[in-house]
């Protein structure tokens, strides 16, 4: 399963107050799905936590949620490893401030070897970006005469992207009711049922979750064959 997470903002001023205090609950809503997925036996989530395009949003905002994404790591490690959450992320990792990044990489290190649900957090991550940096990857082996062109597979592309050693999504949800893909994961997503809500983030819950899996069962995947 795979989910961009939208809504912070506009919950925060349905309610009234900052929008502080939207990604606040947002972030509150991340710990209560992955439960959910692993009380459901879901083997991998991938969560849009922040794109590319986020960091052209206000310093202070930025800067907000770099701090909070710290606090949640390193608060919620303790939790992680009690549950055998096993934490990945995807993205320009190089771009975290130094700090995020640094307790990224340990709670990373922290839950390799756990077995459970693997939650993945695409951080300042975009899809077309990710893409393009796969295929500098492929040209510069090409001019080192290491592959011909004639050898690039989408398999191949495929293995040269963030998630190579992660299984693609089948099912993509979309809170707060927006009609698109956001730059997310669309190499990834190719196949992968769509399944969108109104439900801002702060509020998506058992239920949501719960009918987005209902739908998923009741619909036939051909993947173009017939």
């Amino acid at each position: 399963v795979a989910i961009i997470m939208d809504g912070n903002g506009r919950w925060a001023e349905q309610h009234g107050v900052a929008r502080a205090k939207g990604h606040e609950r947002g972030g509150k809503t991340v710990q209560r799905v992955i439960d959910l997925c692993g009380e459901k036996g879901i083997g991998w989530l991938t969560l849009y936590a922040f794109s590319t395009e986020n960091w052209g949003r206000s310093k202070i905002e930025v800067t907000y949620l770099m701090n909070m994404l710290s606090k949640y790591l390193r608060e919620r490690l303790p939790e992680m490893m009690e549950k055998n959450v096993r934490l990945h992320a995807i993205g320009e990792l190089h771009m975290l401030p130094k700090s995020c990044r640094e307790q990224l990489e340990k709670s990373i290190a922290a839950t390799r070897e756990n077995t459970g649900v693997n939650v993945v957090l695409a951080l300042s991550y975009g899809s077309r970006q990710e893409i393009t940096a796969a295929a500098r990857q492929l040209a510069r082996k090409v001019q080192k005469g290491e592959i011909t062109p004639d050898d690039i597979t989408p398999e191949l592309l495929g293995a040269h992207l963030y998630t190579a050693d992660m299984p693609d999504p089948d099912l993509l949800i979309r809170t707060s009711g927006e009609m698109r893909i956001s730059n997310y994961l669309l190499w990834q997503i190719s196949y992968a049922e769509l399944w969108v809500t109104d439900v801002l983030w702060p509020d998506f819950g058992r239920e949501e979750l719960e009918a987005a899996l209902l739908s998923y069962r009741g619909r036939q995947r051909r993947f173009g064959k017939r």
